[in-house]
């Protein structure tokens, strides 16, 4: 059941997958993790969790090791986004520790075989824990190369039977074009997985988008560094923009 908050208000989603960038944990920093960031995500959902709603996350690992960009540098593409999935377990743990600093329990499953710091991913059992009241954080990917962790992502929000995948980045939504460079771009409040495809909208990589549109998983691509987004959405406000089935009028 979902918990009604001291506001009367209900959540709209009693299942959440969040996307986390590796990005988004650096902050100020230039490498590595920001305690403060993670601070405030841990922050934020512990509060989401509280209201009742079981949550899972995928974490990237782009704040440590990037595979694509290893590749463009020589390097094997395989190895190198072994070594990104790597990264996700270290961005994994630091995730959960931060978490457990404010009571909530959580579990973290890697696609790759690691049991002395964290369980395999094993279905069954994350939706288990997500019952039991845990959060379940998703690293290393699919455990395969070649496949992004918005893909992974896209992947474990419909095994897992969640109701949206809440896409968190820098900016409060999906634009027709780089709002740093176009200030007057336009933002889409909604947007179709079949018009983000056509247009080449660079918010997912096309088989995440594409596995979405499948299964009819709907996405909602929001600003992470704005406080309480992640809190709003699930309360049903118009955050950031809504990637659904149907084409909708500009």
């Amino acid at each position: 059941m979902a918990t009604v908050t001291m506001s009367g208000q209900k959540p709209i989603y009693r299942k959440i997958l969040l996307k986390l960038s590796g990005e988004a944990l650096l902050g100020k920093e230039a490498y590595g993790i920001d305690s403060s960031v993670l601070d405030q995500i841990a922050e934020e959902v512990t509060a989401v969790h509280q209201m009742g709603v079981q949550v899972a996350i995928v974490i990237g690992g782009g704040n440590i090791f990037r595979g694509v960009s290893g590749a463009s540098r020589g390097m094997d593409r395989s190895t190198a986004d072994y070594m990104g999935m790597l990264a996700t377990v270290m961005n994994a743990l630091a995730l959960q520790q931060a978490l457990e600093k404010h009571g909530t329990s959580t579990r973290v499953q890697s696609a790759i075989d690691m049991k002395e710091v964290a369980e395999p991913y094993i279905r069954r059992r994350a939706l288990r824990h997500m019952e039991k009241g845990r959060i379940v954080i998703f690293a290393a990917g699919t455990g395969l190369p070649f496949f992004t962790t918005d893909t992974t992502a896209a992947l474990r929000a419909i095994e897992m039977g969640a109701e949206v995948l809440m896409k968190a980045t820098k900016v409060d939504g999906i634009y027709a074009s780089d709002p740093k460079k176009n200030p007057s771009a336009l933002r889409y409040e909604r947007i179709s997985f079949s018009e983000v495809l056509q247009k080449d909208l660079k918010v997912m990589d096309a088989t995440a988008i594409s596995l979405a549109k499948d299964q009819n998983m709907r996405i909602v691509v929001f600003n992470l560094r704005k406080k309480g987004n992640i809190k709003k959405i699930v309360l049903g406000k118009c955050i950031g923009t809504v990637v659904e089935g149907c084409d909708h009028a500009q």
